[in-house]
């Protein structure tokens, strides 16, 4: 009989999908993986994040103001609160806090030798 060979490890597999990958993106055009595109389209992220956040808290606002009948209060406090969730929103987005692909948040720290460790291996 002839005997199988050995599986490759887990190193070897993640070896050869990065250069997989990294040969995808040459020939698609695209920045190579794990890049987080041109600059002026990370800028543009980055500056969109922040004013969403105060255009959206401002309008809020706004409206919480006319409907209520409160003005400049309301305003205020949600210029406020926007201007925090948008600078929230940019630190994220900048350390890619939930951004990698199969990200998810546990519950409870991994078993010891139970599963992958902080740089996950």
């Amino acid at each position: 009989m002839t005997a199988n060979p050995p599986e490759p490890s887990k190193e070897e597999f993640d070896a050869r999908l990065r250069v997989a990958q990294a040969r995808q993106a040459k020939r698609a055009g695209g920045p190579a993986p794990g890049s987080r595109g041109s600059g002026i389209g990370f800028a543009f992220r980055i500056s969109t994040e922040l004013v969403a956040g105060v255009v959206l808290g401002v309008a809020i606002g706004l409206g919480l103001d006319y409907w209520l009948d409160s003005r400049p209060w309301f305003m205020i406090v949600f210029f406020f609160l926007g201007a925090g969730a948008g600078m929230l929103n940019v630190y994220r987005t900048v350390s890619g806090i939930g951004h990698a692909v199969g990200y998810e948040k546990l519950d409870r720290p991994p078993e010891p030798g139970g599963g992958p460790d902080e740089n996950g291996k």
